[in-house]
């Protein structure tokens, strides 16, 4: 509603103000562009740290393959050492959400969604085998993240106690003796992985899930 103020005998007419339309360019707000910039530093930096490793993944090398200066480095991440754990955590939780799918879902004998969840960790990390190099080793390779993925591992290794627990009950192994399975099975499943990638073993990625659902299945009850 408009109001009137009178000052040196004029009438002057007041109208609330509104807040300015956020710009747009392209069609995009300035958070949508945002996010897209943050994306494409991600994406560079997965596939410069999986061909070159750490050395050959640095912010300027980053920043040159996703065509972005370094101010815009600076809008996303408080360093490089942050992009990098973040594209691990990013294939850590992309492995975990398919399988707790695969494991919950409500059709498929016990062993079939054993099976569809280890297809499921296996397939991510060799279909892009980027995703692998630097989940399974340019991960361990580079100290500073050496902690941050033994600490993930770990928590993949309570995961599967937890499921095993859920899935076999009674027939579960006690607390302990399931963490020290989940270790087991984690720690081979990933060496195997790794030996994959390295081409250090003749064997395919159906191999590996046979051979993974074997053990689980296996030494997951009593």
């Amino acid at each position: 509603m408009d109001c009137s103020l009178r000052h040196s005998g004029c009438v002057c007419q007041y109208r609330p103000m509104t807040s300015p339309t956020p710009r747009r360019y392209a069609g995009l707000s300035g958070d949508q562009r945002s996010a897209l910039r943050r994306e494409s530093l991600l994406e560079a930096g997965l596939e410069l740290f999986a061909v070159a490793g750490s050395r050959g993944a640095t912010m300027t090398a980053i920043c040159a393959r996703a065509k972005l200066t370094e101010r815009y480095f600076y809008e996303s991440f408080s360093s490089r050492d942050e992009l990098l754990k973040t594209i691990l955590d990013g294939i850590a939780d992309e492995v975990r959400d398919a399988g707790l799918t695969a494991l919950r879902a409500s059709d498929g004998t016990l062993e079939q969604r054993v099976r569809d969840a280890i297809t499921s960790f296996v397939t991510l990390l060799t279909d892009d085998p980027r995703k692998g190099r630097v989940a399974m080793i340019e991960s361990a390779a580079y100290e500073p993240l050496r902690a941050h993925r033994r600490a993930v591992l770990h928590g993949f290794a309570q995961m599967v106690a937890d499921e095993a627990s859920r899935m076999y009950g009674d027939r579960a192994w006690p607390s302990h003796q399931g963490q020290i399975n989940g270790l087991l099975f984690v720690g081979g499943l990933a060496e195997l992985v790794t030996a994959w990638l390295n081409e250090e073993i003749a064997i395919t990625p159906d191999e590996i899930v046979e051979a993974a659902t074997y053990q689980f299945t296996s030494t997951a009850h009593h």
